[in-house]
């Protein structure tokens, strides 16, 4: 068994013996460049070598590039996103600022117009349940507001102030179920009463048959009521039914509420408060 063991072994080292003499003949032998053939051999394979290692380390030098560039290019994205949405901001701000611009321009050609001393006030908030059609504006009785004075609009009137706080007021919309205008057909002089209905109509009510009332007709206010000054545009005439005592009329506002920012409180007495009626 021993001997068995041995053979092996033996047959190792002459192997290794054989293979060392290899090397040290190549390592004396020259090729015909005059370099020894061992020192070829050994180039040869670590260019090998060297050149799969380069090629690893340029793939991964690229994967990195690209994945560095990928990263620039999501970050430039990102800012190039943020920039465009604040100039979309910009742009929307502008767009309100000159919608402002032009509603206060148009309240102060009203103003200037008027023979009326009015107070400029801002919407500044609206009724929470549609039920009620009332508005708040920035004006109260530190300015000189008081209940039942009339709100108008460059378009025609708005409402009556119904409650006056230091700093601010509430506006009942003439559009609002409790709210009516003395009203008169400024064509014919017909006259009637301008009543809410709720929704964003009027009715003209109190109108006799023979009236001459025709849609179209433009509607204003008659100043009977002792709150709104004679003159002003409530609507245009929709519709005209003529059944029963009185006709159905139908009424269009002048003004669109869903839309008013800006507005005018009249703090000039009518002609009506002067003579000493009360608002009714």
């Amino acid at each position: 068994m021993a001997l068995l063991e041995v053979r092996p072994k033996a047959g190792y080292v002459f192997l290794a013996v054989v293979v060392g003499h290899m090397v040290l003949i190549s390592a004396q032998v020259n090729s015909k460049s005059g370099v020894p053939i061992l020192e070829t051999a050994t180039l040869g394979t670590l260019a090998e070598i060297q050149r799969g290692t380069s090629a690893v380390l340029d793939a991964l030098q690229g994967t990195w590039s690209g994945y560095v560039a990928l990263r620039g290019v999501h970050t430039e994205n990102e800012a190039l996103k943020n920039e465009l949405a604040q100039a979309r901001v910009a742009v929307q701000q502008q767009r309100a600022l000159a919608g402002r611009t032009r509603s206060l321009e148009a309240l102060l050609n009203l103003s200037s117009s008027l023979e009326l001393r009015t107070a400029a006030a801002r919407i500044i908030g609206a009724a929470p349940s549609p039920e009620l059609r009332t508005v708040t504006i920035d004006k109260g009785a530190n300015q000189g507001v008081r209940v039942d004075m009339a709100v108008i609009a460059p378009g025609g009137v708005v409402g009556r102030v119904v409650v006056v706080g230091a700093r601010a007021s509430r506006v009942q919309l003439l559009v609002d179920r409790n709210a009516a205008a003395g009203a008169l057909v400024e064509r014919s002089r017909a006259q009637g009463v301008a009543i809410g209905a709720g929704d964003d109509r009027l009715r003209l009510e109190y109108v006799s048959q023979t009236a001459d009332i025709t849609p179209g007709d433009t509607l204003v206010t008659s100043g009977i009521d002792g709150i709104y000054p004679k003159g002003f545009v409530i609507g245009r005439v929709d519709q005209v039914q003529r059944a029963g005592a009185y006709p159905s009329i139908i009424v269009t506002p002048a003004v669109d509420f869903s839309r008013i920012e800006d507005v005018l409180v009249v703090l000039t007495p009518t002609e009506a408060e002067q003579a000493g009626v009360k608002p009714e």
